[in-house]
């Protein structure tokens, strides 16, 4: 039987998690709490990948008094050996007497493993209390462990009429100081930010938390000729690492340049926002956001790569022809064809709204 006590506490692993937000790829964000006699005497968080996990350091201050308790934990504890000992382990050695689970873990190494583990050796096993938020806080995981791809978000900020910049490309700044920091609140909670080789030239961007997180992440570039500027705050790699992704055609002098500069530059033929989620998997990354601008951004979600998607709406019209829109060609020539936002939140940041939605799986697409 869940109860109410059981749900408190899970909200509270939740809690605990979502402070290594951004800082534990490839692995998940979890929490654990330890409760004995109605009382938490013990909590942890996994802080980092190759760092012992929730459930270690929960038990750990819990010390003596883990024996006969209960541990609450957001994700089923693991049964197998990778960078640490199994957890599931841990757990019946401390003595715990009742596990409450949020969710099965999505790994094919776990899954149901630890649980089946835990059961056996005689723990009562609760498992599925507040799993819908357990999903939510580790989605990315989840998408990674299914698809071999990390979870794709983009990000854009438009005025009323759907520009994110005027006509003359000035675009600084479409929405108001509460969303700018949303919006680096988010870039620390992801493992990479990508842009093209336009936004580079246009805007020259950091593309850092601006101060509100210790985590910066990855900085990439998609530019197929490397037609870029020689000075760019993005090259100025002592703040985080930069990645630039070109065409093994791209000017040897140029690749010259921005690896002396301490950039990292990587090959593909073709240039693809697929192909370069494909690498930024192997590079072990979680969470990609994408601020890059109307083009890139067809083929990303053209390709399938963009799961989430974050859209300002600033209260205010700058109007243009030819001012550029979030999102390029996707070759739709019907309403109906129109990708529609699914579990779709609504909320204002200061003067601006946010929109928060899930595109349609990629083969689930009619258009």
């Amino acid at each position: 039987m869940i109860t109410p006590f059981d749900t408190a506490l899970m909200h509270r692993c939740l809690q605990l998690a979502q402070q290594a937000a951004g800082q534990t790829a490839p692995n998940p964000m979890v929490g654990a709490v330890v409760v004995q006699a109605g009382q938490i005497v013990g909590e942890g968080f996994h802080p980092a990948a190759g760092q012992p996990h929730a459930e270690v350091f929960a038990l750990r201050a819990a010390g003596n008094h883990a024996q006969g308790a209960t541990l609450y934990v957001n994700l089923e504890p693991c049964s197998h050996y990778g960078r640490t000992p199994p957890c599931a382990d841990a757990v019946i050695a401390a003595g715990i007497q009742r596990v409450v689970i949020g969710m099965v873990d999505p790994n094919p190494l776990v899954a149901g493993r630890g649980i089946a583990k835990l059961r056996a050796a005689g723990l009562t096993v609760i498992v599925g209390v507040e799993t819908a938020a357990c999903l939510r806080l580790n989605e990315a995981f989840v998408h990674r462990i299914r698809y071999q791809r990390p979870f794709g978000i983009f990000k854009y900020a438009m005025t009323l009429d759907g520009k994110i910049a005027a006509s003359n490309g000035h675009s600084q700044w479409v929405t108001g100081p509460d969303a700018r920091a949303w919006v680096y609140q988010l870039r620390s909670r992801c493992d990479a930010i990508i842009v093209g080789g336009n936004t580079v030239r246009r805007d020259n961007p950091h593309l850092t938390p601006h101060g509100h997180s210790s985590h910066t992440p990855r900085r990439v570039v998609l530019s197929r000729n490397l037609d870029l500027p020689t000075t760019a705050h993005l090259w100025q790699t002592d703040i985080a690492p930069t990645l630039v992704y070109t065409q093994p055609t791209a000017p040897a002098e140029r690749q010259a340049t921005l690896r002396s500069q301490g950039v990292e530059v990587i090959l593909l033929d073709p240039v693809t926002p697929d192909a370069v989620m494909a690498d930024l998997y192997d590079r072990g990354c979680l969470s990609v956001l994408w601020e890059c601008g109307g083009q890139l951004a067809a083929q990303a979600i053209a390709q399938g790569v963009i799961q989430k998607v974050y859209a300002f709406v600033a209260p205010k019209f700058i109007g243009g022809g030819t001012a550029p829109t979030p999102i390029g060609e996707l070759g739709y020539t019907q309403m109906t064809q129109a990708l529609a936002l699914q579990d779709i939140q609504v909320r204002s940041i200061g003067p601006d709204i946010l929109i928060e939605g899930y595109l349609p799986p990629h083969n689930d697409r009619s258009g």
